[in-house]
């Protein structure tokens, strides 16, 4: 009987998120804040609370952060990580700064502590890579001169990931500063070894990897990341970063076939975790942190679009491609969940789920908006306070007849 509920109750899970899904895409919309909103609906306090179905909800939701990471490693090379790094590393600190100050300091102000700040700090400062990637597409930008910048400041902030995440697990755990400096340096060190060796050896650890076998080649990577990102989480490193190396260590025909092979799956289980994150979010505990989260997702929201303009006006783009730029990088989403998420599973701060599932669900909406508007907005308002230019005075008769000798 309980397997019977289990088998019910995932069922329709899936087949709700498929619906809702489909929905999203025929508005052109990314299908986050309703898999959100669905899983605020079936969670503790929503409209049907699931029972038999929750553990298993759980271990999909991990393999669902699993595969967003290695995929988002798969999208890069060892080398093109590195030459980002070199030449794009200001405008990343420039992101950082701008975008992760105020989270922290909201968290500050509300009292939460300095863990719960540097958590909110990693909310609001990444963007949405997948969110951003797709608005480009259907905006027709991939093609446009700002597109590398947009790119550049999406990798700088996904490596910075390998950094952050280690330092945010040990913080939620509670860890000591020895402890803490110990995962922090194994984390740097594995990230160094494995771009060392994927710039080195790529080739040789893609062609270990490879197989003309689509099933062995999904079996093969499928397999060793879950292996590496169960050692990474047992060595006090987040899974997330093993799977992210993986994913880097990958690359060409490799790289390629993983992703397409892996692509529905990780759609799949990706689904799954903003469910999962919604079950563990109480609807009544939202609308008491909803104004500082509106508030929050406005500042952040103009953060990003200096941070984008000032990445691009280095870069040389012209003024039109900076505020295109800026209006890109708004969106907030699969990362900022993911972060949020290792402080609600470590019982951080009660208020810090509402209130990342509200900021989440406001500037995932408002992102593909302003990555369409900001620059036509931008425009208008320059030449509205561009001083009125006096007309010339019209030519009266007198002035138009021939002056006499």
């Amino acid at each position: 009987m309980h397997s019977a509920v289990l088998l019910i109750e995932f069922g329709s899970i899936i087949l709700g998120l498929g619906l809702l899904g489909r929905f999203a895409g025929r508005f052109r919309l990314s299908p986050i804040p309703l898999y959100l909103l669905a899983g605020l609906a079936f969670g503790e306090g929503g409209l049907l609370p699931l029972g038999a179905s929750e553990e298993f909800v759980a271990t999909g939701a991990e393999i669902g952060v699993i595969l967003l990471l290695l995929m988002l490693g798969l999208e890069y090379t060892a080398t093109d990580l590195v030459s980002n790094l070199k030449t794009h590393y200001p405008s990343g600190l420039v992101d950082c700064a701008l975008n992760a100050l105020p989270g922290a300091a909201v968290a500050l102000l509300l009292g939460w502590g300095p863990v719960a700040a540097v958590v909110l700090a990693g909310v609001t400062w990444i963007s949405s890579s997948g969110v951003i990637a797709k608005v480009l597409g259907d905006l027709g930008r991939v093609g446009n001169r700002e597109t590398p910048v947009i790119l550049s400041v999406l990798v700088l902030e996904d490596l910075a990931m390998a950094v952050y995440l280690p330092i945010v697990t040990a913080l939620v755990a509670g860890v000591g500063l020895m402890a803490g400096s110990v995962t922090l340096a194994i984390a740097l060190g594995a990230a160094g070894l494995v771009l060392f060796l994927a710039v080195r050896y790529g080739r040789l650890i893609s062609r270990f990897v490879s197989s003309d076998d689509p099933e062995k080649l999904l079996l093969v990577v499928l397999g060793l990341t879950i292996l590496v990102a169960g050692v990474a989480q047992q060595l006090q490193v987040s899974a997330a970063v093993g799977a992210f190396l993986v994913g880097i260590a990958l690359s060409g025909e490799v790289a390629e076939g993983a992703h397409t092979l892996l692509s529905p799956l990780r759609d799949l289980f990706a689904a799954v975790f903003f469910v999962f994150f919604g079950l563990h979010t109480d609807p009544s505990s939202i609308p008491p942190v909803l104004l500082p989260a509106l508030g929050l997702a406005v500042v952040t929201a103009l953060t990003k679009i200096a941070a984008g303009y000032w990445a691009a006006r280095r870069a040389g783009i012209s003024v039109k491609g900076r505020w295109r730029a800026g209006g890109a990088l708004v969106a907030r989403g699969e990362f900022s969940i993911v972060i949020a998420g290792l402080a609600v599973s470590a019982g951080i701060e009660p208020s810090l789920g509402p209130l990342a599932t509200a900021y989440v669900l406001i500037l995932v909406v408002l992102g593909p908006l302003t990555a369409r508007y900001t620059e036509p907005v931008a425009t208008w308002w320059s030449r509205r306070r561009e001083p009125s230019r006096p007309k010339p005075a019209p030519r009266t008769a007198e002035a138009e007849a021939p002056v006499a000798d």
